[in-house]
């Protein structure tokens, strides 16, 4: 019994899971008192496109000032309220601009003009996914949602890379690989082949009625802080094993080649099988300060070509419409080129969203024919160069977590994002 526990946990330790809960150990002992419930939905998914996109090239084209070269304001397309560079003679796989928006328009939502106000990786990063630019203390947005809404989940939070602090309000959990998350959702079984059982049904319920007698016979002693831990996660990994296990049917037999295709069913398996709220998405090598068109017309594709891979696979799973979907990145790329072919860092750039009650077929926000910002008036959502405000990432958080419905949650109030009625995006989600 102990061999097998131990090697679970270890395993875990492997793949970077935790089992901590933000209530402490005490809050440990009572999430592992019975399995939880699946949880239901929404699921939250952020894609993050690492390294700072071209904007001019996806969602907000220009075609003038020389800001783009492989497109003339005139070739400019649109769909509905969209209006987007054509990149369908251009791509190197994956999905044109085309496809995407003919696609997902309807039900897309875009904000163009974010100022970002750093052009630095490292706190661009941090500030798009918590919403707080000068503390590195917040947890970001798909770990402040799950802990709010599904702490005790097995992979409440899963990530793929990128920023990915919790603030210490939930267990992060990175599982690389789809054979490694067949191991994790078996961990009773050598490596996670169901035929292979460390031990029978009949022992695995022996086990767990002497954990759950130990548990009960143990509750009301005073325990030394050491031994507490040690027996907290032996009770989360029972109860944790159980409910992986719900995972197994919906891992593919087939892993597809692409590497946010790969993310992408290991969260829609664990989203599935109810162990998880959300999950951090990415791709990297977007910083082309070299040969920018090339690097942007092959990894703006894959990146859109992910998104339509989690929404169709969604689809198949019947969750489509439990998921909600945030697209970003830390930076845009400069109006200018430089002597390299490439674009270096800018702080203006875009976001796009879709999901249950996000109204879509909308775009919100602006730069000017020189790629600056245009101020928006927070009320209106109509800009307003006189008397509006520059849209930050602390803005889009708010917003945020009033979509999720956290706003008010103890946890969300811990990290306050400082803005004032007057300054919160009214009816940004429609």
């Amino acid at each position: 019994m102990n061999d097998t526990r131990r090697d679970f946990l270890k395993l875990c330790g492997l793949a970077g899971l935790g089992f901590a809960c933000p209530g402490g150990f005490t809050s440990i002992m009572h999430a592992a008192t019975k399995e939880s419930a699946p949880y239901d939905g929404p699921f939250y998914v952020v894609f993050n496109a690492s390294g700072g996109w071209d904007t001019t090239y996806l969602m907000d084209p220009k075609g003038v000032n020389e800001i783009n070269r492989l497109y003339q304001e005139g070739d400019i397309l649109t769909k509905g309220q969209h209006k987007f560079a054509p990149t369908g003679k251009h791509r190197e796989g994956g999905m044109s601009n085309e496809e995407f928006f003919g696609q997902f328009g309807n039900e897309l939502l875009t904000l163009n003009g974010l100022d970002y106000s750093v052009n630095n990786h490292s706190p661009g990063a941090r500030y798009m996914a918590t919403g707080k630019l000068d503390s590195m203390a917040y947890p970001t947005f798909a770990a402040l949602v799950a802990a709010c809404k599904g702490p005790t989940c097995p992979l409440s939070f899963l990530t793929f890379g990128n920023y990915s602090a919790t603030g210490n309000v939930v267990a992060m959990s990175r599982v690389p690989y789809l054979p490694s998350l067949q191991k994790i959702a078996n961990a009773d079984a050598i490596d996670g082949n169901l035929r292979s059982p460390y031990h029978d049904d009949f022992a695995l319920a022996r086990i767990e009625q002497a954990l759950r007698e130990q548990r009960e016979s143990r509750a009301t002693q005073i325990l030394l802080p050491r031994q507490e831990r040690a027996e907290n996660m032996l009770y989360a990994a029972q109860v944790n094993s159980k409910g992986m296990q719900r995972v197994t049917p919906y891992i593919p037999a087939t892993i597809p080649k692409e590497r946010l295709a790969q993310q992408a069913e290991i969260a829609l398996a664990s989203f599935k099988a109810g162990v998880c709220v959300s999950a951090n998405l990415s791709i990297g090598q977007f910083d082309s300060h070299a040969n920018n068109d090339k690097d942007q017309m092959k990894l703006l594709p894959e990146f859109l070509a992910g998104v339509a891979y989690l929404i169709r696979r969604a689809e198949e799973l019947k969750i489509r419409e439990k998921l909600v979907v945030v697209m970003q990145s830390e930076m845009g790329r400069t109006p200018t080129y430089n002597k390299g072919n490439g674009k270096d860092h800018w702080s203006i750039g875009s976001i796009m969203f879709l999901g249950p009650g996000i109204k879509g077929n909308r775009v919100i926000g602006a730069t000017d024919e020189k790629q600056f910002h245009v101020p928006l008036n927070p009320q209106t959502l109509a800009t307003d160069k006189d008397k509006g405000i520059r849209v930050r990432p602390e803005h889009i958080h708010e917003a945020l977590r009033q979509y999720a419905g956290i706003e008010n949650h103890a946890l969300s109030k811990k990290f306050p994002l400082g803005l004032t009625d007057k300054d919160k995006l009214q009816g940004l989600w429609g």
